[in-house]
């Protein structure tokens, strides 16, 4: 299944335009024409083919001509490698988007979904260095590393192999709250129902906490779901509005803690599952829903796991996602007093 969705949402003659770029770039033409379009209509046309499209990796921008009296623009296309580079690319991503699928063919739709954020979240590290190819499948899938942009574009690739409807969603950069660039993550369709998807924002949570998580090594167990099927209201607690509107996502009940009864309301809750974590050495990762998660709210909640802790002689590292109201546990008889890490998922960056 391949979801063309903002294909969909274009005017007939912007759908001409996108056509024309899709095959232009897809001949790996180095010039060719399109309906004539303003140029800022172009851009976006051919950003939002490329959003459709994952597997044009290498159009890494496009340049155009004008012409008097012309219905045409003639457009100059820039790759990021030669033909021949291409190709070999095209064939060993191909193949490795075949052997992922593979492998999760005869899963349920719930079940593909999560195989492909918990793969990204386990085999893909944030490009610190912000290489151009990061920004592509290429680099997640190619290379291991990747920035939001190529992660969110790979988890569409991975998508549309195994039928699942995604989307990239697109938010816009806010430097008066320090968002320096925008920022890429998903939409999803599972059971009928739309949700946001950022492995991105999990993925780096997830290498934030453990010493697997330390050493580059991510075990099931360190995998966060902080940003694995949300609503709109919950993922626009810490995310900005979209540049492209996408479909609501209104479903507030199928997030992964609730649905594996990890969302608590009480602090009885959070008193009962602390013991239960200490006495089996495991550790705890739930979502507090019981009020608006406070300042003092989750001192409680802390004092509450610290005693549960300390009844063990043990002590509990704390890693707490404020705005997300989802918090790690972790026990150990190393640790000298209690500690609270304030969490804060990375971003990324796009051009």
């Amino acid at each position: 299944m391949l979801t063309n969705y903002y294909y969909t949402t274009l005017s007939k003659q912007h759908q001409a335009a996108y056509y024309a770029l899709l095959e232009g770039l897809n001949s790996l033409s180095p010039s060719f024409y399109v309906p004539r379009l303003e140029g800022q209509e172009l851009f976006d046309i051919w950003f939002l083919l490329r959003l459709d499209h994952p597997e044009l990796f290498w159009s890494s921008g496009i340049r155009y001509k004008y012409y008097e009296d012309s219905g045409n623009v003639e457009v100059l296309a820039e790759y990021l490698f030669d033909k021949k580079k291409i190709k070999e690319h095209q064939k060993a991503l191909s193949s490795r988007v075949e052997k992922l699928s593979r492998a999760a063919a005869d899963m349920s739709e719930a079940e593909k979904v999560k195989y492909i954020h918990d793969f990204i979240c386990q085999n893909v590290y944030y490009d610190k260095l912000k290489k151009q190819y990061s920004h592509e499948i290429i680099g997640p899938l190619g290379q291991g590393v990747g920035v939001c942009e190529g992660i969110a574009k790979s988890v569409k690739i991975l998508c549309d192999a195994l039928n699942i409807w995604c989307t990239v969603a697109i938010s816009e950069a806010n430097p008066e709250k320090g968002i320096k660039y925008r920022h890429a993550w998903n939409v999803v369709k599972v059971g009928g129902k739309y949700y946001h998807l950022d492995a991105t924002f999990d993925n780096s949570l997830g290498r934030g906490s453990g010493e697997a998580a330390q050493q580059n090594v991510i075990t099931a167990d360190d995998i966060r779901y902080d940003y694995y099927l949300l609503s709109d209201k919950k993922i626009f607690s810490d995310h900005e509005p979209v540049i492209w509107k996408m479909p609501a996502c209104d479903d507030g009940d199928s997030f992964y803690y609730k649905q594996k009864k990890l969302s608590f309301t009480t602090l009885e809750d959070v008193r009962k599952r602390s013991a239960q974590a200490v006495k089996k050495g495991k550790t705890l990762t739930f979502h507090w829903r019981g009020d608006h998660l406070t300042r003092n709210r989750l001192k409680e909640i802390v004092s509450i796991i610290e005693e549960e802790a300390n009844a063990k002689d043990k002590h509990a590292r704390v890693q707490v996602n404020i705005l997300q109201a989802v918090i790690r546990v972790s026990f150990s008889e190393a640790l000298s007093d209690m500690q609270l890490v304030e969490e804060e998922a990375n971003e990324g960056e796009m051009l």
